[in-house]
């Protein structure tokens, strides 16, 4: 080694070591030492030594520095400084450089299969190449900022030393430098935590313990947080006893590509159907001349004769040949009520593959080209059950010949076969054989014991699986009733219903009328009230709405129309029907019940729906109980509401329903409840990514506003689709929705309303990088919740004029902000709110240069999001975290950051997080000396800036590609600039002028 960086500036000559002359010179040695081997231009080397102070001779003075330190450079044998493109390299191995020596070292200790002495022997060679402070004797911004990189390299590999020695054996050697550590970083948790941990090992817990109460108290002084969980754990794990507890915090989440295995059970008894599965398994040959072309089978015939239990059972059988997955769903092409549109069984399917809300696209069409692109190469099985035409599969099929596609239909789908290649399996009834063999393996001996009565009912059922499975399950409930009785009594209930054409739907109806028939009385009103449910699948608290009933009736009518085959399972506790049941008992409701018995008990279930997902709001979301619509008690039971877990699950597993519910209820007149449903059940659409649910909600709702003319819903709806929009990063429709929403509030004198307004419409303005405009609104929002008493709406918009001020860099006015938003939330009870304080504290003290106060910061932050399962928030604050490690020189954690950030944030469709996140990793690789790498990651954040309008991240990303562009094509640069500055320029942000003297260079 023969160049020193970590302390004074020094190289070794034939006499030894020796210092490399006047600060500045040594200044300007230290800039080519820590790019070594690498060009840096004149303009950054004047900029680095001088700063912008730099006098008019600073070019003829650093040509000096260099004639002079040329001469030293050369008594080192192997090394020179060379003039080269504009620019001056000091021509070295890396590894001769004791800063670069040491960054080698600590990657090489993480390389996989290394034992813990053999990461120990690595590291605390890195950690005695270090003298003092770095840079020692030289001062400047550029020094400063580098000093304090290097200061906090010290601490990951000291930290990353101690832990191996720890693992070694031999956890005393590591005491004193870790004491010291503490002392110099007394914010730092990482070295709190090992240092506990060696105390451990030795049998000193006690000052295990003193050791964590004394960091808990510099925290909370200094930041006014508690440790993280890094330390807490640690702390635990103390009090405990162990000893030896597993360092470091815990691994980021692996984020895994989702294999969705959604085929429904297989078909119990399945029986016959030889040919037809052998049409299905010869699907695995490739289309003739065609072997690009999507597998795709029809599988058409009539209601009730097997189509579904053909193409579930087939599906089963060949599930292990698609190891990527098996999609499935029932578009319910013949529902009376609510067929399923390509749009959400596409919605359906990306999330099953993996996709957040957010990321799913509001159009079919964008949602087809991203299913298509999800499920390109892989194996997968996807089965369109139940399809009314054509035009409602073609969204859905693939565009990879790695997947397989069955179909079923009452149609013929001759489309699908003429334009599509589809292979067609028509369904006839069961064969005479196969229909008794059927019988038998529900019936049994019975089958064999009459034979010609079995051969009766089969045909009266016209050999249809459906109608076969209900009428076996009514006579298996007779057992004392000879079958020949059974079965003759079948076939005259067929013989009134049947028309003049004498079809196989007579046969079905035939059954369902005989099951029906002998149902009890208020079972038999329990498959009425059902027929009525406008979702896919319901449980025993809507039934008991629907009734009117107590939660056990329900129950028990569930139980015996789900033994009669008259309902299927549809998961735990919740039931579904075939779509002949339902409009076989819909038809029944409307013939039976009178149409204001029908309309009550509609009416109780969505006072059921409207009120249980106000009592799981009020428990995922106390601090906004007041700011959601009221809703009043129902009399019908309601499902315990013990935890936040059970209200999330209500929500999931009810959130088709309450679509449907919405959907209904604007159709048929039951204007409020789309309003009340879309003002309730915001904030879980938004904290859960359900976005394009909340498109359809809000939809709902704003037409039922305008339908009822109600002025006030009107403003909501609009301030509730502009809030999706603005997640969405589809700011224009937003701000217009928000605009629109602000002059119906003020109309209609609602002050909250339009204070709500303007704040969200402030925070469009400053995401998309107006920060002029956005901070009035928020100024102006502060004064109207305060002057309404509002402390939770108050708190919100102080942050988020903290966070416009903190753009515009002015940072004092933001901190003030920031700490008055803060204690605004913790006097109302909100910690979400709270967590977002904290982090736009960490913004503002990374601002400032206070790195380990930012990462003090924005670590709490993240825990608290954890906690809370915001996995928005929580990547979010990671990109920021990785910012700050950045600014520290922490590269690999920056680069690490922004790289899980990135991942997440696209995962849950968060479009302006992610294009912050890729900015930031551009600006980590570009300083880990990746120029090529992190102009990758720029150009991606460019193309997602500018299409969704965000001006502050656009200027990010032109002034971060000028840069990677800055050595090989300073023209090129120079646009890139003009480009940034213009941006910056325009939204008032503080980097301009660090740009226009780049520029004036």
């Amino acid at each position: 080694m023969d160049f020193r960086a970590l302390g004074p500036i020094q190289l070794r000559g034939p006499g030894g070591w020796q210092d490399a002359g006047p600060p500045q010179q040594s200044c300007v040695l230290g800039v080519l030492l820590v790019e070594a081997g690498r060009i840096v231009p004149v303009d950054l080397i004047v900029d680095r030594v001088w700063g912008t102070a730099a006098p008019e001779a600073a070019r003829r003075t650093l040509h000096s520095y260099v004639t002079r330190l040329r001469r030293m450079v050369e008594q080192v044998p192997g090394a020179a400084i060379v003039r080269r493109s504009g620019g001056y390299v000091l021509d070295i191995v890396p590894d001769r450089v004791d800063l670069h020596r040491g960054r080698r070292l600590r990657a090489e200790a993480r390389e996989p299969g290394r034992s813990p002495a053999e990461r120990a022997a690595l590291l605390r060679e890195a950690v005695e190449l270090w003298r003092g402070e770095p840079l020692a004797g030289l001062s400047g911004e550029w020094v400063g900022r580098t000093r304090e990189a290097l200061r906090q390299e010290r601490l990951d590999g000291t930290v990353a030393w101690a832990r191996a020695e720890i693992d070694g054996g031999d956890p005393g050697a590591v005491l004193t430098p870790l004491s010291q550590l503490v002392a110099e970083h007394p914010l730092a948790e990482s070295p709190v935590a090992v240092l506990m941990r060696a105390f451990c090992a030795v049998g000193r817990v006690t000052d295990a313990l003193d050791c964590y109460a004394a960091a808990r108290q510099r925290l909370l002084d200094e930041l006014g947080v508690d440790p993280g969980a890094e330390l807490q754990a640690m702390h635990r794990a103390a009090l405990r006893g162990e000893l030896d507890p597993p360092a470091g915090p815990p691994p980021a989440p692996v984020v895994v590509r989702n294999v969705p295995a959604q085929l429904p059970m297989d078909v119990y008894g399945f029986t016959g159907r030889d040919a037809e599965i052998a049409t299905l398994d010869a699907l695995f040959s490739p289309a003739d001349g065609q072997p690009n072309a999507v597998r795709i089978a029809a599988v058409s015939g009539t209601a009730g004769v097997g189509k579904t239990a053909l193409a579930v059972h087939w599906a089963h059988r060949v599930a292990d040949e698609f190891p990527d997955g098996q999609l499935y769903v029932n578009l319910r092409g013949y529902d009376p009520e609510q067929p399923v549109t390509p749009g959400d069984a596409l919605a359906g399917f990306l999330a099953a593959l993996g996709l957040a809300g957010r990321d799913v696209p509001l159009e079919v069409d964008g949602r087809a080209a991203r299913f298509r692109s999800e499920v390109a190469g892989r194996r997968m099985l996807i089965v369109l059950d139940n399809a009314a035409s054509v035009e409602q599969i073609r969204p859905l099929l693939p565009g990879s010949a790695t997947c397989l596609v069955v179909v079923t239909s009452r149609d013929s789908l001759a489309g699908l076969v003429a334009l599509h290649g589809a292979r067609r399996v028509d369904l006839d009834l069961l064969e005479s054989g196969d229909a008794m063999e059927l019988l038998r393996g529900l019936l049994r001996e019975r089958v064999d014991a009459e034979p010609d009565a079995a051969r009766l009912l089969a045909d009266s059922c016209a050999r249809l699986p459906l109608a076969l499975r209900v009428a076996a399950e009514l006579v298996a409930a007779r057992p004392a009733t000879p079958l020949s009785d059974l079965s003759r009594e079948l076939g005259e209930q067929r013989l009134e219903l049947l028309d003049a054409g004498g079809d196989d739907r007579g046969a079905v109806r035939a059954v369902f009328s005989w099951s029906y028939q002998h149902l009890p009385a208020d079972a038999a009103r329990a498959f009425r009230m059902v027929g009525l449910h406008p979702g896919a699948d319901f449980d025993a608290y809507a039934v008991a709405a629907l009734t009117g009933a107590d939660l056990g009736a329900a129950r028990r009518w569930l139980g015996t129309l789900a033994r009669v085959h008259l309902l299927h399972a549809a998961g735990p506790g919740r039931y579904g029907m075939h779509d002949l049941l339902r409009a076989y008992a819909a038809e029944l409701a409307a013939a039976t019940d009178p149409e204001d018995a029908r309309r009550a008990a509609l009416t109780r279930l969505f006072d059921y729906y409207l009120a249980t997902a106000g009592t799981a709001m009020d428990v995922l979301y106390p601090a906004e109980r007041d700011r959601r619509p009221p809703i009043p008690e129902v009399g019908t039971p309601v499902p315990p509401m013990s935890d936040a877990a059970a209200a999330r699950l209500w929500l999931e597993n009810e959130r088709p329903s309450i679509v449907a519910v919405a959907a209904h209820t604007v159709t048929h007149g039951w204007w409020t409840y789309p309003t009340r449903l879309s003002g309730t059940l915001w904030r879980y659409f938004d904290w859960g990514g359900h976005f394009p649910d909340a498109v359809t909600v809000s939809a709902h709702a704003l037409r039922a506003a305008r339908l009822s003319g109600d002025r006030a819903a009107e403003a909501n709806a609009l301030s509730d689709s502009a809030g999706v929009y603005g997640r969405l990063a589809r700011f224009k429709e937003s701000l217009e929705r928000y605009e629109a929403a602000l002059e119906l509030f003020r109309l209609v004198g609602d002050r909250l309303g339009e204070a709500r307004a303007l704040t969200n419409s402030g925070l469009i303005h400053a995401q998309t990088g107006q920060y002029p405009q956005a901070v009035p609104l928020h100024e102006q929002a502060v004064e109207l919740f305060r002057a309404l008493g509002d402390a939770h709406g108050e708190s919100r918009a102080w942050g988020n004029l903290g966070v416009a001020l903190e753009r515009k860099g002015e940072y004092d006015r933001a901190t003030e902000c920031q700490e008055r938003s803060l204690a605004l939330a913790r006097q109302v009870g909100d910690p979400d709110n709270e967590a977002v304080g904290i982090v736009n504290l960490g913004l503002i003290a990374s601002a400032r240069g206070d790195y380990d106060r930012a990462v003090g910061y924005l670590k709490h932050s993240v825990a608290i999001f954890a906690e809370r399962g915001s996995v928005a928030r929580q990547a979010e604050a990671t990109s920021m975290l990785g910012v700050v490690y950045g600014r520290q020189g922490r590269w690999e954690m920056a680069v690490e950051g922004h790289q899980r950030a990135a991942s997440l944030l696209r995962e849950i469709g968060d479009r302006f997080g992610e294009v912050r996140a890729l900015n930031g990793l551009g600006e980590a690789l570009r300083a880990s000396g990746y120029p090529d790498k992190a102009r990758q990651h720029y150009e991606a954040a460019l193309a997602i800036a500018v299409e969704i309008g965000t001006l502050h991240e656009e200027a990010r990303a032109y002034d971060g590609l000028a840069h990677t562009w800055r050595a090989d094509d300073p023209e090129r640069a120079f646009s890139l600039w003009k480009r940034a500055l213009d941006g910056y320029t325009a939204i008032g942000a503080p980097e301009a002028p660090q740009v226009r003297a780049l520029l004036a260079e």
